[in-house]
């Protein structure tokens, strides 16, 4: 089968699960029926995007990794930065092309000998990330998602990162922008708090990094399991820095591409 086959097949099932995602209950229904109403979601105080008409663009930008590094850098110096100041993770003919890019769609403005961001002032990258990955739900995989969720839940709180119907089931995802040396364990105990909570049928914990997630991540994730199992289920490796639990909890980073990764999720969910 060749790249021209495959490409086909791809849109097919898009195409197909399109349809069949306008015959099953909205996401909002879906989770009603297990008692959960959403009554806030998608702020947009801390969201650095550009307008309406450069949503594509840049949203095929945030593809790169490099370029989320960059506007990490972006939004950290926001008030005024060089090229300098941001060029940490690409070359800088790279960052050159990246600051023009913000430049020509409106996000920074010239300020004095450097730049700063026109929207301010935004707390981090967070929000953004979120965006990113609810469209990458919607985009690449057809399927109706939300993101920054909260529900009025009795002891447990927090935001939903990205929530999507998938074929009549309910995707969770929490969303991580910080390093792996930046994760905590409380961290981690609120994600399957609220795993156990919602009972998602796919739960992903997703960190936006290349970096190794058996070093520490995986180590956390089976130190809290033996807190509440007495037969903790074991964090297997399904390929490079894809891992998984029962089949049903997954822990992805950003290694060559997070759509891949994704897809990668929704082919073992669905096989097994």
């Amino acid at each position: 089968m060749d790249d021209e086959e495959i490409q086909a097949l791809r849109s097919e099932v898009k195409r197909l699960r399109k349809a069949l995602s306008e015959l099953t209950p909205p996401l909002e229904a879906l989770l009603k029926r297990r008692g959960f109403r959403i009554y806030k979601k998608e702020p947009s105080e801390d969201l650095a995007l550009p307008a309406k008409r450069f949503l594509d663009d840049f949203y095929e930008m945030l593809k790169k990794y490099s370029f989320r590094l960059f506007i990490r850098d972006v939004i950290k110096h926001q008030e005024y930065f060089m090229k300098e100041q941001v060029a940490r993770y690409a070359a800088s003919d790279v960052t050159g092309a990246y600051v023009d890019f913000l430049l020509s769609v409106k996000m920074v403005e010239p300020a004095d000998d450097g730049f700063r961001l026109i929207k301010r002032r935004i707390k981090s990258f967070g929000e953004t990330l979120e965006w990113f990955l609810c469209e990458t739900f919607r985009r690449e995989f057809a399927v109706e998602a939300a993101w920054g969720v909260k529900f009025k839940r009795p002891g447990v709180g927090g935001d939903y990162d990205v929530i999507a119907k998938i074929d009549g089931s309910i995707l969770y995802m929490e969303v991580k922008s910080s390093p792996p040396k930046q994760i905590y364990n409380s961290e981690i105990a609120a994600f399957l708090d609220r795993t156990f909570d919602l009972s998602p049928e796919i739960a992903v914990f997703f960190m936006d990094t290349e970096l190794r997630m058996k070093d520490k991540i995986v180590p956390m994730f089976e130190e809290e399991l033996k807190k509440r199992f007495p037969a903790p289920p074991p964090v297997t490796r399904i390929e490079k820095e894809l891992f998984q639990i029962c089949d049903k909890t997954f822990i992805i980073n950003s290694k060559d591409s997070i759509a891949g990764n994704i897809e990668k999720v929704l082919n073992r969910y669905f096989r097994k």
